[in-house]
């Protein structure tokens, strides 16, 4: 049996990729995480199917990844290398100084449209710190001589590899017949194991990250990502002050909900929030909701999300929640249980709804 016809053998050789030798920056791990977000998003209709990715488009992605954890912890700036130069972590940076976001809340998509110069910078010098570190030593044990191409052809990237030669492979790798379907279908596993990898190599690499400073993850990984309080008001205004899930009227407070699950996709547009009861939120968790529950959501008038989203200068990602629904449920084996209300669930049979078509 090869990896593309068991996914879980897939997930078992990355990891085995990772966890063996000393990581001396969080690149691998940031790659690997944007790879198999691409993968949820631009699912191939065929699971046997190659998949190009953009190099670029993982750039962006990890830019994503990175742009809240630059900000200070408890008064430092962590280190994400143990080399002198990092150059994903400086690249961030000067994209968010550009856009003078530096200790606020803006999303990337915002500051590309504050700084759009400095934002290609960032893309132009993440795409090839990519290229030339963690894309050709992904596939490659330590000590090994050449790496065992099981994601895709790594064979024209090295430490030295030009914009040129980039360019004259069209700016991207592509995932051998399977890889897609199968990093996808790992995401609910592959993620949260590459979180905690994450958390333990900033530990490692920023001695002052005792076993007691609390709330590291948090920190990196945005459980409190952005400002979501923010969206609150407009979409009580806009809906009403009710839970999307069961209708009952909320407080003032009440929690903001990602419908497709945080620990899948990372996806902070409007398109994918939702006014929730504390009680639905805490019972949903990060468990997949039911598939008429996201028909509910891009339901949704996409232009009253647009006046919201121009208000706040908020991104509202329809198209890419839309993609990120197809590629998640595309993913799932029939019959999958799903969070279909308060302490409710059903199976999954996907009865063919609008955004289940190819694009």
């Amino acid at each position: 049996m090869t990896e593309a016809s068991d996914p879980l053998l897939l997930g078992q050789r990355v990891v085995a990729i990772l966890e063996t030798g000393l990581r001396t920056a969080t690149y691998k791990l940031a790659t690997l995480m944007a790879l198999i977000e691409h993968c949820v998003e631009n699912l191939p209709a065929d699971p046997a199917d190659t998949l190009a990715v953009p190099i670029p488009a993982l750039a962006h992605r990890v830019l994503e990844l990175y742009w809240q954890q630059v900000r200070p912890f408890d008064g430092h700036e962590l280190r994400q290398s143990t080399q002198p130069k990092a150059r994903i972590v400086a690249a961030t940076k000067a994209l968010r100084d550009a856009a003078a976001t530096r200790r606020g809340g803006l999303s990337v998509d915002i500051a590309r449209l504050r700084a759009p110069d400095a934002y290609e910078r960032a893309i132009d010098e993440i795409t090839l710190c990519l290229a030339q570190q963690p894309l050709h030593r992904l596939q490659k044990l330590p000590g090994a001589s050449s790496s065992d191409a099981f994601l895709y052809d790594d064979s024209f990237l090295h430490d030295h590899v030009s914009r040129k030669t980039l360019r004259d492979h069209g700016d991207v790798i592509v995932l051998k017949p399977g890889v897609a379907h199968g990093l996808a279908r790992l995401a609910g596993l592959l993620k949260p194991a590459l979180e905690i990898m994450w958390v333990e190599d900033v530990r490692r690499m920023n001695r002052f990250l005792d076993a007691d400073v609390p709330d590291v993850a948090g920190h990196l990984f945005g459980r409190e990502r952005t400002a979501l309080a923010a969206v609150r008001g407009p979409f009580k205004e806009a809906f009403g002050p009710h839970c999307f899930y069961c209708g009952t009227h909320l407080p003032a407070d009440n929690p903001i909900d990602h419908v497709l699950p945080w620990s899948l996709v990372g996806i902070d547009g409007l398109a994918n929030l939702v006014l929730a009861c504390a009680r639905c939120n805490s019972d949903k968790g990060g468990a997949l909701p039911a598939v008429a529950i996201v028909d509910r959501v891009l339901e949704r008038d996409l232009a009253v999300l647009e006046e919201i989203a121009s208000t706040l200068q908020w991104p509202t990602q329809h198209p890419r929640v839309v993609a990120a629904a197809r590629g998640i449920y595309r993913g799932q084996p029939i019959g999958v249980p799903t969070w279909a209300g308060y302490r409710r669930s059903e199976r999954l049979d996907i009865s063919f709804p609008p955004w289940w078509a190819d694009r």
